[in-house]
C-alpha cells in the first residue's frame, strides 16, 4: 500500500479502465461571431491580393472554423451554488438560493493579417458602438451573442464532453504588446466572455449540435 492507502496498481487499473487521464491540450471552441465581424473588406487587403494574382470571392468572408485552430487556450467555466444561512432554533442550516457561472476566458494567436484582432475589433463594436454610443440588440437573427461550444477531446481527437454557452459575447479584449527587445514573439490575444448560462452536453450531442451550428450560421 502507499502511504495514501491507495494501491498504485488498482489507481492504475481504475484510470486506464476510464479512459486515461483527460489531455487539457486537445480541445475545440466552437462558434460563429456576427457576420458582419466575418467581412474582410479592407481596400489594402483586396488590392494586394489582385496585385499578387491572389484574389478571390471567397477571400471576402473568413471561415470561422479557423477560429478554432487559433484558439491558444480555453476553459469550462466555473459554477458555483449560491446558500444563504438561515437561523433555527438549534443551529443555523444553509439552503439553496441559486448558482453563479464563472466566466469564459480564451487566448487566441494573432497572425500576420491580424484576423482574430480585427474579427473580435469588429464584433465589439458591433455590440457597443463608440462612436454612436448605443448598444446593439443582444438576441435575434441580427443580435451580437452566439452560442459558443467548447468540447473535451481525447487521444483521437473525438470530443468526449462538452459545454455550450448560450448567448455568449466578448466583454474584454487584452491588450497587444509592441516591444523591441524580444525577437520572434508572437502576440497573443485575450478575451474575456458574458454569457447567460451553460448547459453540458455528452459526446454526441456536443459534436453534432456544435458542427450543426456552424454550418447553420454559415448559410442562414
Amino acid at each position: 500500500m502507499s502511504k495514501s492507502g491507495k494501491n498504485l496498481d488498482d489507481m492504475k487499473a481504475v484510470i486506464m479502465g476510464h479512459g486515461g487521464y483527460a489531455p487539457n491540450n486537445r480541445f475545440n471552441i466552437i462558434f460563429t461571431p456576427p457576420t458582419v465581424s466575418l467581412f474582410n473588406l479592407s481596400p489594402t487587403n483586396i488590392l494586394g491580393n489582385i496585385i499578387n494574382n491572389n484574389f478571390s470571392w471567397k477571400d471576402l468572408i473568413s471561415d470561422p472554423r479557423d477560429i478554432n485552430v487559433l484558439c491558444k487556450s480555453a476553459s469550462f467555466p466555473s459554477r458555483n451554488i449560491n446558500t444563504q444561512e438561515f437561523k433555527t432554533t438549534r443551529e443555523d442550516r444553509k439552503y439553496v438560493v441559486g448558482k453563479t457561472d464563472g466566466d469564459l476566458n480564451t487566448i487566441f494567436y494573432i497572425t500576420n493579417d491580424m484576423y482574430m484582432k480585427t474579427m473580435f475589433d469588429t464584433w465589439m463594436n458591433y455590440i457597443f458602438n463608440t462612436q454612436d454610443y448605443r448598444a446593439n440588440y443582444k438576441r435575434g437573427k441580427t443580435g451580437y451573442s452566439t452560442d459558443v461550444t467548447i468540447q473535451q477531446l481525447n487521444k483521437e481527437n473525438k470530443p468526449v464532453y462538452g459545454i455550450r454557452l448560450i448567448n455568449a459575447f466578448p466583454t474584454q479584449m487584452g491588450e497587444l504588446t509592441l516591444d523591441n527587445s524580444v525577437e520572434n514573439g508572437i502576440h497573443e490575444l485575450s478575451i474575456g466572455w458574458s454569457y447567460d448560462y451553460y448547459v453540458q452536453e455528452d459526446a454526441l450531442t456536443s459534436s453534432i449540435g456544435g458542427v450543426g451550428r456552424l454550418i447553420g450560421n454559415l448559410i442562414s
